[in-house]
């Protein structure tokens, strides 16, 4: 019994300790009707490891792999090429260290290596300062609307989400708001060429606290955000930027440069694989440094020590399990370590005119795709500016579409109606992602499978 090491003696004297005849009478308490009276029906006994393994096996062969077939799924997880030395450097033992240096200087490899990503996140992100990695994008967007609420102290209470926000961010934000008085005013994407940038605008008002933009939006459009800034500015309010593809900001001015008071997004795109959903990396950072404390999360900082000599140390931590308690900036943000050395790996490699080539190499391709989707019969590309994704409209019900050319090896991209479950008007809406990994051979391979499928 490998993961149930206790014998049946081992048992019984953890029973007589507790004053308890038996297991059952630890259940006193459920009532009879929710308990089960056998094993659950159609799940098989337990089986020997190796029969596990084999059976497991089986199942696997069944899955179909993102590199065995023409791959068009983003949605915010994207397939990009991460060089096999990521992988190498973020094994060694200099950076196997544990999950949080709750003694910090004395790591200070550890420190050095989160010092340098903050650096990198916050050069990338525009801003003036970045936190040492959050938990995901998603937890970090509400991260970022709970830190306009500090900021507005109390008095603001309204956070306008952009309808083109990827809804798996907008409802955490939701979620997430149930147990604070934050109203949160979201809409239904509007299935247009450009963002509703002015119908975005018209919903900020005096009691609003910030404005959420994703950039580029759901959609793989590009709202302008200097405009949307100068709105909420003129309200009061904080714009907080989501993107949750780094590589486009190698291609794109950036959400600070163009009046973003917060940016945050997912780091998956940079040194992170897919691993089939996760663990992920958020990214956060101010544009004001004087919104430095009211951000959540940790943040390094450089100082020098007695002597004089260059180190790092673990500054602003006020979370709740350091001596913030219930007054931290956070209880949900977790610093993920590991994925954040990736990220500072493959960035380094990269260099910024290596994530600017980057960049223009999964727009060079995702603009042949359009072009080449917008030649099927039946296909309408919906985006006039697109960075490396962009929405097809289909004749018919876009998840029954990809449904069939899975069926066919081709993973065509991301449904609306899948994202958008009951919002009609999406349901004919295909999102398309196209990166360096993709061929100009797999976009031939869409095209034709979409035309075969459609005809």
């Amino acid at each position: 019994m490998r993961y149930l090491p206790l014998t049946d003696t081992d048992r019984s004297a953890m029973l007589d300790v507790i004053g308890a005849p038996d297991i059952d009478a630890l259940f006193a308490d459920v009532p009879e009707e929710a308990r089960l009276s056998g094993p659950i029906e159609g799940l098989p006994m337990h089986a020997s490891e190796m029969a596990v393994e084999k059976h497991m096996r089986r199942l696997s062969k069944k899955n179909l792999a993102a590199s065995d077939a023409a791959f068009f799924l983003g949605a915010g997880a994207y397939k990009h090429h991460i060089p096999a030395s990521v992988d190498h450097i973020i094994q060694r033992g200099e950076f196997l260290t544990a999950y949080t240096p709750y003694q910090p200087e004395i790591a200070q490899g550890t420190l050095q290596m989160l010092f340098e990503f903050q650096s990198q996140v916050a050069r990338l992100y525009g801003c003036a300062v970045a936190n040492a990695s959050m938990y995901d994008g998603s937890t970090a967007c509400w991260e970022a609307v709970a830190m306009a609420g500090r900021v507005a102290r109390g008095k603001k209470r309204k956070v306008v989400l952009s309808g083109a926000l990827h809804p798996h961010y907008a409802e955490v934000v939701r979620t997430m708001a149930k147990f604070t008085d934050d109203e949160i005013a979201g809409a239904p994407p509007s299935l247009t060429a450009k963002p509703d940038d002015d119908g975005l605008i018209a919903r900020i008002d005096a009691d609003t606290s910030c404005v959420v933009v994703q950039y580029p939006d759901i959609l793989g459009r590009l709202p302008d955000l200097a405009k949307i800034a100068a709105a909420a500015h003129d309200k009061g309010a904080l714009l907080i930027a989501v993107n949750t593809e780094p590589v486009a900001l190698g291609a794109i001015k950036s959400p600070g440069e163009l009046g973003a008071d917060i940016v945050v997004g997912e780091g998956q795109a940079i040194g992170v694989g897919l691993q089939f959903g996760g663990p992920y990396l958020g990214l956060f950072a101010v544009r004001d440094e004087k919104h430095v404390r009211m951000m959540p999360g940790r943040l390094c900082g450089e100082t020098v020590d007695a002597e004089g000599k260059r180190g790092f140390v673990l500054t602003l931590s006020t979370r709740e399990q350091h001596i913030r308690r219930e007054k931290a900036t956070s209880n949900i943000c977790t610093n993920s370590g590991l994925c954040a050395l990736a990220f500072n790996v493959h960035m380094t490699l990269l260099g910024e005119k290596g994530l600017r080539r980057l960049a223009m190499e999964n727009h060079r391709l995702a603009c042949l795709a359009a072009d080449r989707l917008a030649k099927v019969p039946g296909v309408t590309v919906l985006n006039d500016t697109f960075f490396n994704e962009f929405t097809v409209l289909l004749g018919t019900d876009a998840r029954t579409v990809v449904r069939q050319l899975a069926d066919d090896g081709v993973l065509a991209g991301v449904s609306l109606g899948r994202l958008f479950p009951g919002s009609g008007n999406l349901a004919n809406g295909l999102l398309v992602a196209v990166t360096e990994t993709t061929t100009e051979e797999d976009i031939e391979t869409l095209a034709s499978a979409l035309e075969e499928v459609l005809a």
